[in-house]
């Protein structure tokens, strides 16, 4: 069964581990532990609400459930939520199994929009999936490198080297974030399903968090 999901923003703290080792990936991070203090932390600078965290994440199982149960294992599907934005990614044998995909993951509980990027393809090699997670490691890392973006606020999905950039940002993180993706080696083209929001509202957004602005570099 090739159906997964993409590892949670909140691994964030095991980017560098991933990107060392090309044979762990990034989906290799789950198992990787954090105290009930710096869980809480990385759960906390997340700009959605708990609630809708759990949501996500529910999104994400109920969908792959169900898509197993309709599809088998004749399709290649990622599923991805965000602030009930749902993400699909990967690959299906044809174009009705796009659609029904789509249809199956709109009828879930919650999921408010789908962006259905996925390719009517032959499923996705092995080599494929481990450089697309070498590609998401590499970009996660810049993120924590640049001085200018809270980088818990992407989520990054990437499938035959086109990356896919989730979260909600200001206008600058967006474009900020994009110029990053863009730079990294393997790249190939860059989505943006983002969520805009004002300097404002990201002040609103973050009362507990300090800084409130990134530090410019």
């Amino acid at each position: 069964m090739m159906i997964k999901m993409r590892p949670s923003a909140i691994r964030l703290c095991a980017t560098a581990l991933c990107v060392a080792s090309l044979g762990s990936m990034l989906s290799a991070c789950a198992p990787i532990m954090l105290g009930g203090a710096a869980m809480g932390a990385l759960v906390a600078t997340d700009r959605r609400t708990s609630g809708t965290q759990l949501e996500d994440e529910g999104i994400e199982l109920r969908s792959i459930g169900r898509i197993n149960e309709n599809l088998g294992d004749r399709v290649h599907v990622n599923v991805t939520s965000y602030n009930r934005q749902v993400l699909l990614t990967g690959e299906v044998p044809s174009a009705q199994d796009k659609q029904l995909v789509e249809q199956i993951v709109s009828r879930v509980d919650n999921v408010r929009l789908v962006a259905n990027e996925l390719a009517v393809l032959g499923s996705s090699s092995l080599t494929q999936r481990s450089s697309d997670s070498l590609i998401t490691g590499k970009v996660k890392a810049a993120m924590v490198d640049s001085k200018d973006l809270f980088a818990n606020a992407f989520k990054v999905v990437t499938e035959r080297g086109i990356v896919y950039l989730m979260g909600r940002v200001t206008q600058r993180e967006a474009d900020r974030a994009t110029d990053i993706a863009r730079s990294t080696g393997g790249v190939q083209k860059v989505v943006r399903l983002l969520e805009i929001i004002s300097e404002e509202e990201l002040q609103r957004t973050l009362p507990a968090q300090s800084p409130q602005t990134p530090p410019k570099s």
